[in-house]
């Protein structure tokens, strides 16, 4: 008998969820509620990739290797040091009888769940992907259940551009839930220039801020999101740095910002964020290099009143929200472009 969540797929140890198994079943045969999905490609999340280039030295076969090694052993792609892994696209090939995803066979979709609980067989060695970017050409399966996500990829976008949209479509949906719950607030983003941060400052303008500001780490990122024209102003920052971070949001918003947003794929920033936070305000995280022990004892020790939130990656209608901004606001448009390319 299958279970909603995937329970009947956990191997070790028993008793947990698939996102906590260290191995999964990735049996083909489909469940009474499962889907199976023809793989196309995987988009491994910003973290878990930055740790295997940077570890490896950039050097794409020896990435490449351990992608391969991780999926093989776990039966899922699940990075064992940043706890994440990404998402993926392909075609639905068999679909359970009792499945609730209203799927069928032939259905392009992008699946908005994490690989790290998602049943995973690759079976082509990846041999079309360099190691060199987050998008992974891919030969296999992959499994969802009952209570998996997944979304019919769009007629008007390329998949490529669509998957990165998805990979991140959780970050505008809680931005501007959040946003909408203070009164002319101003927000900062922190890696405005990115995927995820390029959503969440097009989400905060929607929501009704009025003023926004993104730090960047470097001159060419700062100068493609004011070209991209997202945020009021735009400043550089390195996040890791907590003095210098909170003096940038502070510089350029008049005052410490009301919403945070942190969309950086590097760890250490847990404390500028929140020193650039005024109280009573909200930080999100969604970075999964987030130490949320850091965070909360951060917090603490700098007798900060704010709260917390950690960015989920689901919230009702994130796909449609993130892809109508994607539509709607040509600098998000650019931006995400110019990544694809860059890769």
């Amino acid at each position: 008998m299958t279970s909603p969540v995937g329970l009947h797929r956990v191997l070790e140890p028993s008793g947990v969820l698939p996102q906590a198994a260290l191995r999964l079943s990735t049996d083909p045969a489909v469940g009474a509620d499962e889907v199976r999905i023809a793989i196309e490609k995987l988009n491994l999340d910003a973290a878990s990739f930055r740790q295997l280039f940077t570890k490896h030295g950039g050097d794409g076969d020896k990435v490449r290797a351990e992608v391969l090694d991780i999926v093989e052993s776990r039966g899922k792609m699940h990075n064992p040091v940043t706890g994440s892994g990404g998402m993926l696209i392909g075609t639905v090939d068999a679909v359970g009888p009792d499945s609730p995803l209203g799927l069928k066979p032939g259905d392009r979709v992008a699946t908005l769940v994490s690989l790290t609980l998602t049943p995973l067989n690759i079976i082509d060695g990846l041999d079309r992907w360099d190691g060199l970017s987050e998008q992974v050409p891919a030969v296999g399966y992959a499994i969802l259940f009952g209570r998996s996500i997944a979304a019919k990829l769009p007629d008007d976008l390329d998949p490529e551009l669509a998957l990165a949209v998805f990979d991140v479509c959780g970050a505008p949906a809680l931005t501007e839930r959040v946003v909408k719950k203070y009164e002319n607030p101003t927000v900062a983003v922190i890696g405005g220039a990115g995927k995820s941060g390029s959503l969440a400052l097009a989400a905060a303008r929607r929501a009704g801020a009025v003023r926004t500001t993104g730090i960047v780490p470097v001159e060419a990122e700062r100068e493609r999101l004011v070209a991209a024209g997202l945020a009021d102003v735009v400043a550089l920052a390195d996040a890791r740095d907590p003095v210098a971070l909170s003096a940038a949001v502070e510089a350029t918003l008049g005052r410490r910002a009301d919403v945070t947003v942190v969309c950086v794929d590097v760890p250490g920033c847990e404390h500028g964020a929140i020193l650039s936070t005024a109280d009573g305000g909200t930080v999100i995280f969604f970075s999964m290099a987030t130490s949320f022990a850091a965070a909360a004892l951060g917090a603490e020790g700098l007798a900060a009143d704010v709260t917390m939130l950690i960015g989920n990656g689901y919230a009702p209608g994130h796909a449609e929200l993130a892809l109508d901004l994607l539509r709607e606001v040509p600098g998000v448009r650019t931006l995400f472009e110019q990544r694809l390319a860059a890769d």
